[in-house]
């Protein structure tokens, strides 16, 4: 039990510098950056496009993302893959630690209950 809690802890803790290792990775990355580029100029585009559409206004060009806007763009996606990574992580422990205990509970209950036959048998000898 205590030498399960003690993995969990250590997963946990290096994890975070895993995490930091994979935003610092992808910011790197020119296909990663394009990605996030291109989908962040599609959500400025959809957000343009929508609020015309409720205000009524005319459609209008919608321009580029900016050199900052661009910048924000990566750290964003950088962050949000990092935090799906600890996401992940965390998810995965939880699920693990809960197989782990019902396992345990089924050997724990499947040996009462050999225990329960063994007395009932002894019992009517």
């Amino acid at each position: 039990m205590a030498s399960a809690k003690i993995a969990t802890l250590l997963i946990r803790t290096l994890a975070k510098p895993i995490s930091n290792q994979i935003k610092q990775q992808v910011k790197e990355h020119e296909r990663f950056r394009s990605l996030c580029v291109n989908l962040a100029q599609f959500m400025y585009r959809s957000e343009t496009n929508l609020r015309q559409n409720i205000l009524g206004e005319p459609a209008k060009h919608v321009r580029p993302l900016s050199r900052s806007q661009v910048s924000t763009a990566i750290e964003n996606g950088a962050n949000a893959l990092a935090e799906g990574f600890l996401f992940s992580v965390a998810a995965g422990l939880i699920v693990a630690e809960t197989w782990r205990s019902s396992w345990n509970e089924s050997k724990r209950r499947d040996s009462v209950n050999v225990r329960l036959e063994e007395l009932e048998c002894a019992s009517h000898n």
